[in-house]
């Protein structure tokens, strides 16, 4: 386990228990961005969802993280030269499970738990929930269609009443000039800044707002003790992506972060019953 630093006193460490944000559901297991993996999340019980929004072309926001579709859906179209009815022809699911055309035992499986996710759809799912959830949403940039992005996100987040304080959502991006357009368009939204250069940090702690919640990567705060110590000297909310292994969990404990974003969310679940006990 790695060292508690210096600054924070023993018994400062491992007194909070963080939020398990699932990302882009549970990844782990099951196709990302699915509604699939959303609800196998919520099932599992995580405190929050994060999904990343691109902009179609005929402006709708789905839930994919790369600006093609190579990876995610056998295809070779980019997710900002498309509209939404194209992209619905697509399977986003098969990839992470190429033979499950062999097995004959085999449930079928709804054909909208493998398509793609629309943001307004996973809202729509968390909004219905018997729970409360949260959910992180990571706008990607650059992109073609700018500061639309955030335009069109937080029109939606009206729709739904939860471009106000204590809405169960927060935007996430490596962008500042993004996060800033946000923080104009609904200053009472949760901002979360991520970065994954420690370099980077010297230079954001001085422009981001008072408020905001930074997100560093999990690799950037295992390589790097004295900025695990400017963060908490910082006095900021810290949430970590992506903490997918217990000796990473451990790090994040002892800095005392408010949320783990995890590709296994019933897996850090488990582990933090076995440290605070009951449930999240």
């Amino acid at each position: 386990m790695v060292g508690v630093p210096t600054l924070i006193p023993a018994c400062h460490a491992w007194t909070m228990r963080p939020q398990v944000v699932a990302h882009r559901g549970a990844s782990h297991e099951l196709a990302e961005h699915t509604l699939s993996a959303y609800r196998a999340a919520l099932d599992t019980g995580a405190g929050g969802l994060e999904c990343d929004v691109r902009l179609t072309a005929d402006g709708h926001l789905v839930c994919v993280h790369d600006r093609d579709l190579r990876r995610t859906a056998a295809n070779r179209g980019v997710v900002s030269n498309m509209e939404l009815a194209d992209l619905s022809e697509l399977d986003f699911a098969a990839w992470k499970n190429p033979w499950a055309d062999l097995d004959d035992e085999a449930p079928d499986e709804d054909e909208d738990l493998r398509g793609v996710l629309t943001l307004r759809k996973l809202l729509e799912t968390v909004a219905d929930y018997d729970r409360r959830v949260e959910v992180a949403i990571e706008t990607k940039h650059p992109t073609r269609y700018g500061g639309l992005v955030e335009k069109r996100l937080v029109e939606m987040l009206r729709d739904f009443g939860w471009d106000q304080a204590g809405a169960p959502v927060r935007i996430m991006s490596f962008s500042f000039t993004a996060l800033q357009r946000v923080e104009r368009l609904a200053p009472e939204v949760q901002l979360v800044q991520l970065f994954d250069k420690p370099n980077q940090w010297p230079m954001l702690r001085r422009v981001i707002g008072r408020d905001w919640t930074v997100g560093p990567g999990i690799k950037i705060l295992r390589q790097h003790p004295r900025l695990r110590e400017s963060l908490v000297r910082s006095g900021r909310d810290i949430h970590v992506w992506t903490v997918n292994k217990e000796k990473d969990l451990d790090v994040c404990l002892e800095l005392g972060v408010k949320a783990v974003i995890s590709d296994r969310p019933r897996f850090m679940l488990d582990l933090l019953d076995e440290r605070f006990g009951g449930g999240e």
